[in-house]
Parts: structure tokens; C-alpha cells; sequence
């Protein structure tokens, strides 16, 4: 199983050489992957009374200006978004931002997309919300489309291209597409198309059924469920140091392939804090 470090946005600050020192540490650790959130905007709360969630006070680094820098100042770590909210983003410049860094890192490169939930950005980057599940299986569509051909054609409900092309595209033909969520819909998508599966709920039945079921959805459009990943998050903030190692196990009898350390919300209000939890936590699951 491979493990990766959660990118902790909003508490080692905007920084350049501090976020190059982060990346390069945990790759020095030995981690597989870091994972990076996507939000464009944070909504104000001064005429948002009971807004819950993220706000225009929280940091967050666009992820594709991110991993552009990080494609730069590390080797070997992987880059995955976790996830980017493709329906509130345009399709062919998502497909041209992936391909430039995909192509700049050496290939590293994974994205993971989802809905979403924040309204506020939706409406302030011009796009439906009550649609974007159904924009999303399209997007998918089209994103392979252009990161595998030279042009491409294509006419869907929410992007239409004509005889047109990306370039450069990925070295490997394609870019991992992984999906996050817990809705049905989503272990259907994932089964059907998807290269993984994000979830971030804890390993308990209803875990062990919304895996079953995603792989029965892979079953019946004749997949191997074996190729699909699974990736879910370990928050140490929330889970208790001695419960940790059992959490990931049970996590590993459902077939976990990759595992997220997301190690905000303990106090670390540096690199070195941040790096010193992820090196002990690390060797603390990996014997």
C-alpha cells in the first residue's frame, strides 16, 4: 500500500520556500504521492450567517499552479488533486492544465475530481450547480479524448469541439482519472470508468458494501474491479494515535491500494512540525 501526505494548505503559509521545503521533505520521507484540495474561492461570511465549511479566510493554492512549482522542485513523488472540482471548471483547459503538468513532472501526475459542494463557487466561475453530476461522466469523456489524440471532435451537452487539440499531451497517452464521493452515483461512475476511488468515511460495513458495490458496477461493464485503486484517508486529528494502525488495516482487508496521511488540525504551525508528524506516523504504519 502507498501512503501520501495531505498538503496542508492553510498552515505553513503562501511562502514559496516553504512549501518547496514541505514537498521535498516528504519525498525525502518516503512517500508515494501528495495530495493537494481545490477550492478557487472561499465565501465570505459577513452576510452568511450559519455558513459551515471552508471561507474566503482559508488559504488554498491552485492546484495546477501548485503542482506546476512542486513538478519543478521534487523527482519522484506523485502529484494528485483531491479532488478538483471539474464541473466548476472548463473542460479543454482542465484537459491542457493536467497534460502541462503531467508532462513537466515526468509523468506524475493523477487527478482525482468530484462535485464539489461549495455553491458560492459555482455561481462566481459561471457554472451550474445542480447540474454538475451529470456534466461530470462528460467531462471524464472528454478529457480522455484530448489528452489521447491529436484532435478530436466531439459534441456533448456541455462542451462542444470542433477539429481541435492539445499539445503537448501526456508521454503516457493518458492521466489516472480517480473520483471522490460517497453518493451511489459516484461508485457507479467509478466502476464503470473511473482508475480509483477516494473515499474518506472510516472502514466499517457500510464501507465494505460501498466497495462491493462499486465493483459490482465494474463487473457489469466487464472490468476487472481488480485495476480500480482505493485510495481512503487516514485524519489524525480525528483518530485517535492507537487507533491508527488498526484503522489502515481494516482499510487494507478492503482492498486499499494508496492511503492520504492528512496531518492538519494537530497544532503544526511549521515544516519542520508538519514533517516531524508525517515521519513519525509513517513509521509508525509501515513496519
Amino acid at each position: 500500500m502507498r501512503f501520501g501526505a495531505v498538503f496542508p494548505h492553510n498552515e505553513i503559509g503562501a511562502d514559496p520556500g516553504a512549501v518547496r521545503a514541505w514537498a521535498q521533505g516528504v519525498e525525502e520521507l518516503g512517500y508515494h504521492h501528495i495530495m493537494a484540495f481545490d477550492h478557487v474561492l472561499g465565501a465570505g461570511t459577513t452576510n452568511r450567517p450559519g455558513w459551515r465549511g471552508y471561507t474566503s479566510e482559508h488559504q488554498f493554492h491552485e492546484v495546477f499552479v501548485l503542482f506546476g512549482y512542486l513538478a519543478g522542485v521534487t523527482t519522484t513523488i506523485e502529484l494528485m488533486t483531491g479532488v478538483l472540482v471539474l464541473p466548476q471548471r472548463q473542460t479543454a483547459l482542465v484537459a491542457k492544465q493536467a497534460a502541462e503538468v503531467d508532462v513537466l513532472s515526468g509523468g506524475r501526475l493523477r487527478l482525482g475530481v468530484g462535485l464539489g459542494w461549495n455553491h458560492v463557487e459555482y455561481e462566481a466561475l459561471g457554472q451550474p450547480f445542480s447540474h454538475r453530476g451529470a456534466k461530470l461522466g462528460e467531462q471524464v469523456e472528454l478529457l480522455r479524448a484530448l489528452w489521447a489524440q491529436p484532435t478530436v471532435s466531439y459534441a456533448g451537452r456541455w462542451d462542444k469541439v470542433v477539429d481541435a487539440g492539445i499539445e503537448p499531451r501526456p508521454t503516457r497517452g493518458g492521466i489516472p482519472v480517480w473520483f471522490g464521493g460517497h453518493v451511489e452515483a459516484t461508485l457507479r461512475r467509478t466502476g464503470r470508468i473511473g482508475d480509483g476511488w477516494l473515499p474518506h468515511i472510516a472502514p466499517d460495513a457500510t464501507a465494505e458494501a460501498m466497495v462491493e458495490r462499486m465493483r459490482a458496477y465494474a463487473l457489469e461493464a466487464g472490468r476487472d474491479p481488480g485495476d480500480i485503486g482505493l485510495q481512503p484517508r487516514l485524519t489524525l486529528a480525528t483518530t485517535p494515535a492507537d487507533a491508527r494502525i488498526e484503522y489502515v488495516n481494516d482499510w487494507r482487508v478492503l482492498g486499499a491500494t494508496h492511503f492520504d496521511i492528512d496531518a492538519l488540525g494537530l497544532g503544526s504551525s511549521s515544516v519542520d512540525e508538519h514533517l516531524s508528524v508525517l515521519e513519525e506516523t509513517l513509521e509508525a504504519l509501515v513496519p
